[in-house]
C-alpha cells in the first residue's frame, strides 16, 4: 500500500469571482497533486457524465485511505487532500473534477469553489455545522445544487424514517464538538433529517434491480447502526463482467474497484441494509 506523503499543512486564500475571499487548507504537495490531476483528467469528458465519474474516478486507484481528512485545525476550513481519501472525499473530488471538466475550468480557485459547493450545506462554508455530515443530507442539499438526481426510488427504494442522531450522542468522538454552538448547530441538523423520510433500495433487491443502476452513479450503503444513516460511499462501476462494482476508497487500504460486484460486496459489509443511489445532473 502507498503511503501518503507528510501533509504540511499551507493557510492560503484565494478570491473568487464572486468577490469573496475563502480560507482554505492546502499542502504544498496537494497543490501539485491538482495540477498532475488536471494533466490525468484532459480528454475524459464524455457526453455521459457517468462514465466521466468512473474515468476520473480510476485517476485516483491506489490512492491511500486516510480517515478524518477534514477534522483539522481549530476552525473549518475548505480541506484540499488528493493525496488521502477517505470515502466522502474520494466522491467530492471525483465529483468536483469531473463538474471542471464539464464546465471546461483548469485553474485551482475554480476546483476550490467546485469542491466548496459539493461539501457544505447550499455551497457556502460558515463554519463546521455547515458542511454536510450526513450522507444522507449531503445527497438531498446537493440535489438542491442540481448538481444530482437521488435515483433511489426510481430503482425500486422505499421511504423509511429513522432517528438520526449519531453525531450528538457520540459527541466525544467529534473534536469540533466541544464548542457548545457547534453541538447545538449540528442537533438542529440532525432534528432536520428526523423530519425527512429516507429512501433506500433494500439489500435483498439489489440484484433485481443491478440493470437500472448505471455506471458512475453515487452509491452510499444504508446501515441498521442506532443513529446512522450511511457507513460508506462509493461510484458505481459497470466492470468486464458486466456486473455493477463499487469504486471506492476503501478503509483496508486504498482507492480500488471492489473485486465482487456489488451485491456480494454488501452481503460481506457489517450491519449493512442497502443502499441510496445519486446521478450526476
Amino acid at each position: 500500500m502507498k503511503k501518503a506523503a507528510p501533509y504540511v499543512i499551507l493557510l492560503c486564500f484565494f478570491a473568487v469571482a464572486l468577490g469573496y475571499t475563502q480560507q482554505i487548507t492546502c499542502s504544498a504537495q496537494d497543490k501539485q497533486a491538482f495540477e498532475d490531476k488536471i494533466i490525468a483528467i484532459d480528454g475524459l469528458l464524455e457526453k455521459d457524465l457517468g462514465k466521466t465519474m468512473v474515468s476520473v474516478g480510476k485517476t485516483f486507484l491506489q490512492t491511500p485511505y486516510v480517515a478524518k481528512t477534514l477534522e483539522i485545525g481549530e476552525t473549518e476550513t475548505l480541506v484540499v487532500n488528493l493525496q488521502g481519501l477517505d470515502c466522502t472525499t474520494f466522491v467530492e473530488n471525483v465529483l468536483a473534477f469531473t463538474l471542471l471538466l464539464q464546465k471546461e475550468k483548469t485553474d485551482f480557485d475554480s476546483f476550490a469553489k467546485v469542491l466548496e459547493t459539493i461539501r457544505y450545506k447550499n455551497g457556502k462554508l460558515d463554519g463546521y455545522a455547515s458542511r454536510l455530515h450526513y450522507f444522507s443530507e449531503w445527497i438531498a442539499n446537493n440535489e438542491q445544487k442540481g448538481l444530482i438526481t437521488d435515483m433511489t426510488s426510481e430503482i425500486g427504494g422505499k421511504e423509511i424514517t429513522k432517528e438520526i442522531n449519531f453525531m450528538s450522542t457520540h459527541r466525544d468522538l467529534y473534536p469540533f464538538l466541544v464548542d457548545d454552538m457547534n453541538f447545538e448547530k449540528i442537533k438542529a441538523s440532525e432534528n432536520f433529517l428526523n423530519n425527512e423520510a429516507i429512501c433506500y433500495l433494500p439489500q435483498d433487491q439489489i440484484e433485481a434491480n443491478e440493470h437500472l443502476i448505471r455506471s458512475g452513479d453515487i452509491i452510499a450503503l444504508t446501515t441498521s447502526i442506532e443513529g446512522l444513516d450511511i457507513t460508506h460511499t462509493g461510484i458505481a462501476s459497470r466492470e468486464k463482467d458486466g456486473r455493477i462494482h463499487l469504486l471506492h476508497a476503501s478503509s483496508s487500504g486504498e482507492v480500488e474497484v471492489s473485486e465482487l460486484p456489488l451485491v456480494d460486496y454488501l452481503k460481506k459489509v457489517n450491519k449493512n441494509t442497502g443502499i441510496m443511489v445519486a446521478r450526476i445532473n
